[in-house]
């Protein structure tokens, strides 16, 4: 921690838990906070954006009201509340969160003890005992990241968000507010969303302006300095298949690592088709998305029953299922919308 900040670490944890009891965004699980709030929110939040997970939890929270009313449900039960968040590992290992917690006397209080957990790591086990039980731990997180290398200007090359945040913790932990980390916590997320942006941050505004080097410096978009990331192009196709009021689909694994027992629109593969078999055909639909270092590009092909291959149904995972049915399975997001825009098209 550069010697120059530590002089004003007091004066840095007052502003900046002053700006945030003013300035903080009502948000569900600082309204009425309670545990329960806390570990699912911090579950959905994870690589997910807090305007998309507000009615998420505001559903869960009725279907799901406790740790007890989750660790009851099935895992499909779970998994199809969660639909549309993505990162379906999430959903699962909260669900095995919960039951660990309620075969215990009590929750635990310590950090250390939190990272025995199913689906707990550093960050998710500081923010959750900082918040709900007042430890001593500093989350950093990519918004924590981008903060402490504009305060200290450090220009140092990370990896990646995971490298930085494994190197600035001593610093978080220097800065941390020990009497009150749990709101110090949730004012440096706060900070780093709604004001100290990785583009064009907001500085006229910071209540830590005075003590921000890259803010004198007047280049604070240069920090953090991360590596680019490699993004790999992939195409794939995906085949739409009707017939007598059921959809053709599959369903991944039980055992997958990301989308197990989800269904998706078939890929020509799935179905025992060449992948070339399309020609110069046009896909009905064309979408494309990103997953980590991944550019998507999806072309769904509309294809006949007739032009399946000879058993192609009792291929693995692969399912007719009926237009009514479709509400009640767990499609994985972007197949969700792709399905419901394709059934509204004209035919």
């Amino acid at each position: 921690m550069p010697a120059s900040l530590i002089p004003q670490t007091t004066e840095f944890q007052r502003e900046l838990l002053g700006w945030y009891r003013h300035h903080r965004r009502a948000l569900p699980w600082r309204d009425a906070p309670s545990l329960y709030k806390t570990v699912v929110s911090e579950f959905m939040l994870q690589q997910t954006q807090v305007k998309t997970v507000l009615p998420y939890l505001a559903r869960w929270l009725e279907i799901f009201p406790d740790f007890a009313a989750l660790a009851a449900a099935t895992e499909e039960q779970v998994v199809k509340n969660w639909e549309g968040l993505g990162y379906y590992t999430r959903a699962r290992n909260l669900h095995k969160l919960a039951r660990a917690l309620v075969a215990l006397p009590a929750p635990p209080r310590t950090r250390e003890a939190w990272l025995e957990l199913p689906g707990i790591g550093p960050y998710t086990s500081a923010a959750i005992t900082s918040i709900s039980f007042g430890a001593p731990a500093a989350v950093v997180d990519g918004n924590v990241v981008r903060i402490l290398t504009r305060l200290t200007a450090d220009a140092t090359a990370f990896r990646d968000s995971a490298a930085a945040s494994k190197a600035l913790a001593p610093l978080a932990d220097a800065l941390l507010n020990r009497a009150e980390p749990g709101d110090h916590n949730q004012a440096m997320m706060e900070l780093g969303a709604t004001v100290c942006h990785r583009r064009s941050p907001l500085c006229t505004v910071c209540p830590v302006r005075p003590f921000c080097a890259a803010s004198r410096r007047g280049e604070p978009e240069f920090y953090p300095r991360l590596a680019p990331k490699q993004i790999e192009q992939i195409a794939v196709s995906r085949l739409w298949c009707r017939q007598r009021g059921k959809l053709l689909l599959h369903r991944t694994s039980g055992d997958a690592r990301r989308l197990a027992n989800l269904y998706e629109l078939p890929t020509p593969e799935h179905a025992g088709l060449d992948a070339g078999s399309f020609g110069d055909a046009a896909p009905i639909l064309k979408k494309k998305r990103g997953i980590t270092r991944f550019a998507i590009t999806e072309s769904i092909y509309a294809v006949a029953a007739a032009q399946l291959p000879r058993g192609a149904a009792g291929r693995p995972g692969l399912v007719w299922v009926t237009l009514d049915e479709l509400a009640t399975i767990t499609l994985s997001g972007p197949h969700r919308r792709w399905v419901t825009e394709l059934l509204a098209a004209p035919p």
